[in-house]
């Protein structure tokens, strides 16, 4: 069976066994519609990095060190005292144990000066003693307070990074159980005690990662708010333009369908799901709602050539089968290929989606014109099509604008388009090298700057040494290294070597820091005796000095129970990506210079925030190309084949991939940076924008052979039928998508929604310009060529001519 029979043979049973058709689709959607109670969207902490990065493969081996699940509280101080007030110490001593009763929290991990982990060393003469800076009861009287003050300053660990310099504020840390842990649980938990404990003298500030992805949360649960917006502006846009039952409603099916068949899907696989990327959903459901009014534009046209709408819906199948396959066909490739980054959020992301995607084709392709069939035809046929100079304002408006850019894609004007297009290009080649990758703000680029996160990680970091740490471990290989000599020299080369570099952390902490302490007390106090001989007997005698009358648990942020790893702590004043770069740098420098290998450990770079950041980083910045072309490569060898012609797969891989770059410079002009949750969106982006060229190309080739090989005469019309339904998706999803921008609350949804509209219009414009001007520059043999492998519309469209359709044989309809 050639193509031309198994399409028309294919058009004909859809369309003459249309009940049976939607009888079958009725069962899918009722399946699917029982998944959507499954879906389960939540975010998985280690999932987010990329599994076989070094530094995700060292912080999964010493996730005590350093643990980025961490929730930080201020209490500050507004009325210009210090914190040793006795409702200050009242308000610490609480939230330090309430945040201990939060679900999910490490116990052993919970640190303030209330807590007998932050603890002071003093000499008696009946012996040495180690206690909690914090009595068991908070104080209250002016002596208690006093002596609190005083045992703060004896302890090097809690001035610096538990009190600030000024004394006006403090922290309490609380660490979480990734298996335990419930973001929006937590978020409730310490909101609500953050609620109870703000008074008019004190403000607290919460930071971390749980609070962050508990705000996305938060601010995901107005994302319905903001999508039944965007659907209720393109169903009001689309229901003004259609102005008929089976335009308007159409559309709103087979999207609702494809919807549920897509939800449906990610319940039933039984895969949690990003929060962050359920932007992408409402994108495939725009992508159906795209195709579907293509093939309903098509329809109205051939249902006003022919006056018979079940003629009509199944010529419509027959023209845009295949160049609707092939541009989902794009899509799912697009979706697909996002899962060679080795991030497992990501691949389970370009699981669902992309089998999401496979579901528009029995949707929009296949169920559209079943439905045109059996709805009443419209009336305002010539009211849409603007034919003769009829229609609304809006219809003439378009066609006058698209008949007036078919001029610039051909004859004097495509000298002056092209050179456009030229300076354009090198121009978003240049801006391209300049977006960056990674975070480029401080604290998270998700959330908006002034938020009340961000306002939180600004003041943590302008009073303590930073949020953001990074571990260099110490991994043991014989012993209890941290009692032994070259261990803690090392780790005190490292740390000198750090600090005195040209972007010194803003402080550092080792076990090598509390050994010297340890053995100028055990030694009657005398600053002398701080410097430990050189050998193990001295660093284990200040060992245990360091250990006696204290929980091994207390120095956990140092070294393992067993004290057979050890770590050394760096903390950064913020988390912009040329911070994390310089202190890689660094760190990379100076482990070199101490030596990675020893007798008994070896160093490892690293773990904790900075280092976890950056492994996401590299994935994006690696992959995306990988994606990138791999993604070219398909859709080239795919399109050749469907066209027959390498040279229009290339002639539709210029606008999209010129697209690309256009749209990686507006993210650099907007300061917008690639990570991890944008990098699907600029799959996607390619995978539109190539949508639009198919049908465009497609209805271009037909064109060609009705107006006799006039290429100019066949951009020209191309461009005002199928060019116009092109225009008319991209302005309905411009409409629909830019309140975003001004809706979320989520700077992540606002941006995304901008740079959707941005993918939006730079597709169309490429689409509508670009491509007609390479096909006018070009003159493919191809468009000489059977073109029936795409279409059978122009075959077809003269029999319609040549004899009405009430005249024409079921054998000629097959034909």
């Amino acid at each position: 069976m050639s193509p031309k029979q198994f399409r028309h043979r294919l058009a004909e049973f859809i369309v003459g066994h249309r009940w049976l058709v939607l009888a079958a689709m009725a069962l899918l959607t009722a399946f699917f519609a029982a998944g959507v109670a499954r879906m389960d969207v939540r975010t998985i902490f280690s999932d987010l990095f990329p599994k076989n990065h070094p530094f995700v493969k060292v912080y999964k081996d010493h996730q005590n060190f350093g643990n980025p699940l961490t929730v930080t509280l201020m209490v500050r101080r507004t009325d210009g005292q210090d914190v040793f007030q006795a409702d200050t110490m009242d308000k610490v001593w609480r939230i330090s144990r309430d945040i201990d009763l939060a679900p999910g929290v490490d116990h052993d991990q919970v640190l303030s000066i209330a807590t007998p982990k932050a603890r002071y060393t003093v000499v008696t003469p009946d012996g040495i003693f180690s206690n909690p800076i914090m009595d068991d009861h908070p104080p209250t009287t002016a002596e208690e307070l006093t002596e609190v003050r005083h045992r703060v300053n004896e302890s090097p660990g809690a001035r610096t990074f538990l009190v600030s310099a000024d004394a006006s504020s403090t922290i309490i840390n609380a660490t979480f159980i990734e298996k335990r842990v419930d973001y929006g649980e937590l978020f409730t938990y310490v909101q609500n005690l953050v609620k109870r404990e703000r008074d008019a003298h004190h403000q607290i500030y919460v930071a971390g990662f749980p609070m962050m992805t508990g705000w996305v949360y938060a601010f995901g649960s107005d994302t319905k708010k903001i999508f039944a917006v965007t659907l209720i502006l393109m169903f009001g846009v689309l229901a003004f333009h259609m102005r008929n039952i089976a335009g308007i409603v159409t559309p709103m099916v087979v999207s609702t369908v494809s919807a549920i068949w897509g939800f449906g899907l990610v319940g039933w696989l039984a895969q949690p799901v990003e929060p962050l990327l359920m932007v992408v959903p409402l994108l495939l459901i725009a992508r159906c709602f795209s195709h579907c009014v293509q093939a309903t534009e098509r329809y109205y046209e051939l249902l006003h050539e022919l006056k018979d709408k079940r003629r009509a819906a199944q010529l419509s199948l027959v023209s845009l089968v295949w160049p609707g396959t092939l541009g989902i066909f794009t899509d799912v490739c697009g979706l697909f290929l996002v899962a060679l980054a080795p991030i497992p959020a990501m691949q389970r992301f370009a699981l669902f989606t992309g089998f999401w995607a496979v579901n528009l084709v029995p949707t929009s392709v296949f169920l559209t014109p079943v439905l045109l069939s059996l709805l009443p035809p419209p009336q305002n046929l010539e009211h849409l099509l603007a034919k003769g100079g009829k229609g609304g304002p809006v219809q003439r408006g378009m066609h006058a604008l698209l008949n007036r850019l078919s001029t610039l894609s051909q004859g004097r004007p495509a000298r002056y388009t092209a050179a456009v297009f030229v300076v354009l290009g090198v121009a978003s080649l240049w801006m391209m090298s300049r977006v960056q990758v990674g975070n480029p703000v401080e604290g998270s680029n998700l959330l908006r700057q002034d938020s009340e996160f961000n306002t939180a990680v600004r003041q943590i970091n302008r009073e303590f040494p930073g949020l953001m740490t990074m571990e260099v471990i110490f991994e043991g290989k014989q012993g209890r290294i941290v009692r032994q000599f070259d261990t803690l020299q090392t780790m005190q080369l490292l740390q000198h070597c750090l600090e005195s570099g040209p972007n010194p952390p803003t402080a550092t902490l080792s076990f090598a820091d509390y050994a010297p302490e340890a053995n100028r007390v055990f030694n009657g106090g005398n600053p002398k005796w701080a410097p430990i001989d050189p050998d193990d007997a001295a660093a284990s005698g200040a060992a245990t000095a360091l250990m006696a009358g204290t929980n091994a648990k207390a120095y956990l942020h140092v070294t393992d129970f067993e004290q057979t790893n050890g770590t050394v702590s760096l903390w950064y004043p913020n988390n912009k990506q040329a911070t994390v770069d310089a202190a890689l740098e660094q760190a990379r420098r100076c482990v070199a210079k101490v030596g990675p290998e020893h007798p008994t450990f070896r160093i490892r770079l690293a773990s904790g925030a900075i280092a976890l950041q950056q492994s996401i980083n590299d994935t994006v910045a690696r992959y995306q190309w990988y994606i990138l072309g791999a993604l070219n490569l398909v859709i080239f060898i795919g399109c050749s084949l469907a066209y027959g012609s390498t040279v229009a797969g290339l002639l539709l891989l210029v606008p999209v991939n010129l697209a690309n770059a256009f749209l990686t410079a507006a993210m650099a002009v907007g300061g917008l940076g690639l990570d991890v949750n944008s990098l699907p969106i600029l799959a996607i982006g390619i995978g539109v924008g190539i949508d639009y060229g198919i049908y465009l190309l497609t209805r271009i080739c037909e064109e060609y052979h009705l107006a006799h090989r006039n290429i100019g005469e066949a951009i020209r019309v191309a461009l005002t039928t199928c060019g116009k339904a092109i225009f008319f998706t991209a302005s309905l999803m411009t409409i629909g998508l830019a309140p975003w921008y001004f809706l979320s609350e989520l700077k992540f949804l606002a941006d995304m929604g901008l740079l959707l509209v941005v993918v939006m219009l730079i597709n169309m414009v490429l689409a509508l310009l670009l491509l007609p001007l390479l096909v006018y520059l070009v003159r493919p043999k191809f468009l000489d060529a059977d073109v029936s492998v795409l279409s059978e519309a122009l075959v077809d469209m003269h029999a319609a001519k040549a004899s009405p359709p009430w005249q024409l044989s079921a054998g000629e309809l097959r034909t």
